[in-house]
């Protein structure tokens, strides 16, 4: 089974659905209904958040080659 939370109020033979609604379906039936207008697919497991504060990236830039001295001076 698959959640849905229903976006807009549909109604039809032996269902009535109101905006807001988190209804259980079968997964191709929920496919169907969650296109992201009529329908979303609603999130059973926990969103993952990071274990630390984020750190700043920094780049470093390597150190410029030395132009080899002219031989023969």
């Amino acid at each position: 089974m698959a959640r849905i939370r229903v976006l807009c109020s549909v109604a039809g033979a032996g269902f009535e659905w109101h905006a807001g609604q988190v209804v259980d379906l079968p997964g191709t039936e929920a496919a169907k209904w969650a296109d992201g207008v009529r329908a979303e697919m609603v999130r059973t497991a926990p969103v993952e958040t990071p274990e630390g504060p984020a750190r700043a990236e920094t780049a470093s830039r390597k150190p410029a080659r030395r132009k080899p001295a002219p031989r023969g001076q």
